[in-house]
């Protein structure tokens, strides 16, 4: 007998359901509203998936939906944000020797912050580049602050992106 990895089964499962092809794209897909579109490169060179082999990349379709969202109301009118994640070092770290039952847990230190590596380009309606530049966004003290995402996933990973997207960008506007 076969077995299915998580996207076939998606794909199998959308196909027998009607669903669009959003509903199963891979892990790491771009992701777009009015005013983003955040995509990736190289996703199996990130930081985070050379640490440990088989790890999970559900996530990457979350922070890609979140950072575009949240761009969406930091970008000016008329204008569109493309962002392209270059790499990721989620906080904390998978550590396999305290065993299977915590092959899910992620313990987060000091010693372990959150880093995101992007491209970014600030496009007018006509096409004219308003803007353009690399981040590399960093929190050493990322376990000191108070943080508006305290309890959700991707905790310290949404600060670094409300921090570059306030900095960059100014206030939220909507």
């Amino acid at each position: 007998m076969t077995t299915m990895t998580p996207h076939l089964r998606r794909v199998v499962c959308a196909l027998m359901f009607g669903l669009s092809g959003a509903a199963f794209a891979a892990p790491g897909a771009t992701f777009s509203t009015d005013r983003a579109e955040v995509g990736y490169r190289n996703i199996d060179e990130f930081s985070e998936m050379t640490r440990l082999h088989g790890v999970r990349t559900d996530w990457l379709d979350d922070l890609s939906r979140y950072v575009a969202k949240r761009a969406s109301r930091n970008v000016p009118e008329g204008a569109r944000l493309l962002v392209t994640i270059t790499d990721v070092q989620r906080a904390g770290q998978i550590e396999p020797w305290h065993g299977p039952a915590s092959s899910d847990l992620r313990i987060v230190r000091d010693s372990t912050p959150p880093r995101i590596d992007l491209n970014f380009r600030l496009v007018a309606a006509n096409g004219a580049v308003l803007e353009e530049g690399t981040r590399q966004l960093r929190d050493i003290d990322f376990l000191r602050r108070a943080g508006f995402h305290r309890d959700e996933p991707l905790a310290h990973e949404k600060n670094l992106i409300d921090d570059w997207l306030r900095k960059d960008f100014g206030p939220a506007r909507r």
